[in-house]
């Protein structure tokens, strides 16, 4: 199956600009989109594995500096941030340069996670490489089953 580019009367219906010459709210929801101050678009995998419960985030363009991991009253894991517009972009780039579409987002981000009882929260750890953040939420150690000594009775 081949991808045809569509040019007809109503353009790509999955085009961002299709839908904004659609709304009939005048760009209403689109403008309150752009001024809202927490991005929601942050992609998050939780996976538990027998030591401990592991969150890896997509943040593609966010600066180690700029994120942030922490966690609240002891059981919610909050991932937030800010990832920075581009100075070209915000200041309309060169005399000569019209942007023609902006797709990446900008702006805070927050992801908040109830954490399962079981863990130990003082030992989370996080790390950062190639705009991938991973949480590492180690569990509690299980204590070992008692050991059971059979005692003779004497007498």
């Amino acid at each position: 199956m081949a991808l045809v580019r569509s040019s007809g009367v109503l353009g790509n219906p999955l085009s961002v600009d299709f839908w904004a010459d659609a709304d009939p709210f005048g760009g209403a929801v689109r403008a309150l989109a752009e001024r809202c101050p927490v991005l929601t678009n942050v992609r998050v995998d939780w996976k538990e594995t027998p030591a401990a419960h592991v969150f890896t985030a997509d943040l593609p363009g966010v600066r180690k500096g700029d994120a942030k991991v922490e966690v609240v009253d002891g059981d919610v894991l909050v991932i937030s941030g800010q990832r920075a517009r581009e100075k070209e972009e915000e200041e309309g780039g060169g005399k000569d340069e019209r942007w023609h579409l902006v797709e990446r987002s900008s702006g805070g981000f927050e992801r908040r996670f109830r954490l399962p009882g079981g863990v130990r929260v003082d030992g989370v750890s996080a790390s950062m490489e190639d705009g991938v953040l991973t949480v590492t939420v180690p569990k509690e150690e299980v204590a070992k089953k008692p050991q059971v000594k059979a005692v003779e009775i004497e007498g």
